[in-house]
């Protein structure tokens, strides 16, 4: 049988602001873990215009800036300047985190509860696996558009595209023919932008310092690109839309299979 097919995967920036939370979350279980390595950490996020929630529970013997880390950690995505709606060092921070409950931790502590063995907290079930596909091991689509939102914020922080902002996303659809990857079919780039350049200016520098640069090999004449589909994109980040932690998973792998072909 001929496995002949489109995939599609999409990445987001750090600005996006489901991956500002994941951010957020990981600096605090990061600067506890530095500390602390027996420590018990589950800390979720949620930011909307103006303000982080940072709730959770936490079980530990040292004691971390909750509030500093949260604010270092915006400014360090990007969120540095009013203009933008949302700014670091000016945003609400209220940070709600208790004790582990004593009626969990002795269910996951070996030798308490009503088992003997150790047993676990929240539990989720992950499946994948690894291909031959690129050096990282992981599908060309997601490899692709993991390297187009990492180069948009490089571009950004070192000043090579002057309008872009912190929020973003990209989607790359893969041409499969007989189960290998053939070619790129279409590239979406979505950047958060500076309100006084025009989209005829935005398309021209994605397509030419964003994405051949990074799809230079598998694009071709009659790749498609959508650059800002929806006309305009200056209104970003927490202020146009909420962020919570884990929508956007680890590297912000979100696939999809979009059709198959006879």
């Amino acid at each position: 049988m001929v496995k002949n097919y489109f995939f599609t995967s999409e990445s987001v920036t750090e600005g996006h602001p489901d991956k500002m939370c994941d951010q957020i979350s990981d600096a605090v279980l990061d600067a506890i873990y530095k500390d602390d390595p027996n420590a018990r950490v589950a800390v979720e996020c949620l930011t909307k215009t103006g303000f982080v929630v940072v709730a959770g529970e936490v079980t530990t013997k040292t004691y971390v800036d909750v509030q500093k880390i949260t604010r270092d950690t915006i400014l360090e995505i990007g969120y540095d300047k009013p203009e933008y709606g949302f700014e670091g060092s000016t945003c609400g921070v209220l940070a709600a985190l208790s004790e582990q409950s004593p009626d969990i931790s002795q269910g996951v502590t070996e030798g308490e509860g009503l088992f003997k063995e150790q047993g676990a907290g929240d539990q989720g079930l992950m499946f994948g696996f690894a291909t031959n596909e690129t050096s990282e091991l992981m599908p060309l689509p997601i490899t692709l558009a993991h390297k187009l939102t990492q180069r948009l914020s490089s571009a950004r922080k070192r000043g090579e595209v002057w309008y872009l902002r912190p929020d973003g996303k990209s989607q790359v659809t893969v041409e499969y023919e007989n189960d290998k990857p053939k070619r790129v079919d279409t590239v979406v780039i979505s950047t958060q932008h500076h309100p006084d350049v025009s989209l005829e200016t935005i398309r021209r520098d994605m397509i030419e310092k964003i994405v051949k640069p990074i799809c230079h090999d598998w694009i071709d004449e009659n790749t498609k690109y959508f650059i800002n589909p929806t006309g305009k994109f200056v209104i970003g980040g927490p202020v146009g839309d909420a962020g919570v932690t884990g929508r956007k998973i680890s590297r912000s792998v979100k696939s999809k299979l979009l059709m198959l072909l006879e």
